[in-house]
């Protein structure tokens, strides 16, 4: 299973990116910023569950360590 995890503070457009917490992306937000999504499968349970979870909110996954 792979940990994501999303980022706390939107980017400059508003948007709270998911990660791969098992990857080590160099774009990974402080600890302090991180938002435990759950253990999944892969990248497409987690940004369900992300938007289950923050359905208002723009929710992506990162460039470099989500891919769909």
């Amino acid at each position: 299973m792979i940990k994501f995890i999303v980022d706390e503070q939107p980017t400059a457009k508003g948007v709270h990116l998911i990660h791969n917490g098992n990857q080590g992306c160099e774009d990974m937000p402080k600890f302090d910023d991180q938002i435990l999504i759950g253990y999944f499968a892969n990248y497409e349970l987690a940004y369900k569950r992300a938007r289950m979870n923050w359905p208002t909110e723009k929710v992506e996954g990162c460039s470099k360590c989500c891919t769909a």
